[in-house]
């Protein structure tokens, strides 16, 4: 969990240091004062780059050459000190005043999940989402993953690079050892971590849905045949378009709600609950494997949701026992509890309130 934090010229804050409480914190205020770019600079800080997909020279204060975030974590009686700098140099990255540990670092000294405005895209978007999501969960309970995520990562490119080139095929079938070898320790991996979290998701599903939710992770190849096998059969495919069309990279997390697809299926709010069902899952599962609280940034939880949603969908993220950090237009817009850490927003400027 983060206590303190400082931001520098990051989109409308120009110079911002709060101190937050354990439990539940709120910041409110109108439209386009600042309330968003805050949670994404909290982001930032743990993830090395914006939740909304916004480039460097998009989050950089009009007029300013770089932002820079500085971060106080707790984790147990130890704590951490985190700084990130981002200008058209690169990406900076300290962590205890060290930088060998990059973005991975971050993500291990501060791990948060959010759910915004566009967390339904997690279910009604493509597949590379699902992906993500998986992945986080599978950083967090597989000690693993990581490495086999960053070196499957590096033999894709090889691969691909081969297939573009026009390669003989002994050259390209040369990348296919480590390519296979990689590729199934990366698919092993994401399969161990939905098998921990399934529990966790069910559970979700039906406190926020009412309903029961269906899981079924799709490796990327051919069902009732091998990586190495697909590969082989699909060469003259790969080398048409360019690329290995097989593979973890092309894994699916498909969700099945009341028997149904749910990406196909459910409103806009249902796909709201249904992946906040998913993220606060991922939440508790990456708890309990940590044995600490994370941090669970809420932005505009309201939004697309009626009154009983908003309920059971804040009842919900109390039970998770994680730190909170939650936006909205009005403090009465959500029922929070009565000793919750309030700021006000306004032009930037952040005020306790």
């Amino acid at each position: 969990m983060i206590r303190r934090f400082r931001v520098s010229n990051f989109r409308c804050l120009e110079n911002v240091e709060l101190e937050f409480s354990r439990d539940f914190n709120l910041i409110f205020g109108a439209n386009a004062s600042g309330k968003t770019s805050l949670l994404e600079a909290l982001a930032y800080l743990g993830r090395g780059k914006s939740f909304r997909g916004a480039s460097t020279a998009n989050l950089v204060r009009h007029g300013q050459a770089e932002f820079v975030l500085f971060g106080e974590t707790e984790r147990g009686m130890r704590s951490q000190k985190l700084g990130l700098r981002n200008s058209r140099d690169g990406l900076e990255v300290r962590v205890d005043g060290s930088g060998d540990g990059g973005v991975a670092a971050l993500a291990d000294a501060l791990p948060l999940q959010v759910i915004d405005p566009e967390v339904h895209n997690l279910v009604a978007g493509g597949p590379e989402l699902r992906r993500r999501f998986l992945d986080w969960v599978a950083f967090h309970v597989e000690h693993d993953h990581l490495e086999a995520w960053r070196r499957f990562r590096r033999a894709l490119k090889q691969r691909n690079a081969a297939l573009k080139a026009r390669a003989a095929s002994a050259a390209i079938r040369s990348w296919n050892a480590e390519f296979v070898e990689l590729g199934e320790a990366l698919d092993q991996s994401r399969r161990r971590a939905l098998d921990v979290a399934i529990e966790s998701l069910s559970e979700y599903g039906q406190g926020l849905l009412g309903t029961e939710l269906g899981f079924e992770y799709q490796a990327g190849w051919g069902k009732d045949k091998s990586l190495e096998q697909s590969l082989e059969e699909g060469l003259e495919r790969d080398l048409q378009q360019g690329a290995s069309q097989q593979g973890p990279h092309r894994a699916d997390l498909k969700i099945r709600y009341d028997e149904r697809q749910a990406r196909k299926l459910v409103s806009r709010g249902q796909q709201k609950l249904l992946a906040s069902a998913m993220i606060l899952a991922a939440t508790e599962t990456a708890q309990t494997a940590l044995e600490r609280p994370l941090l669970l940034l809420l932005d505009d939880p309201a939004a697309e949701l009626d009154a009983d949603s908003l309920a059971r969908l804040l009842e919900a993220v109390a039970g998770l026992g994680c730190q909170v950090i939650a936006t909205s237009l009005d403090k009465d817009v959500l029922s929070v509890p009565p000793d919750s850490t309030m700021f006000h927003v306004e032009h930037g400027v952040l005020s306790p309130a």
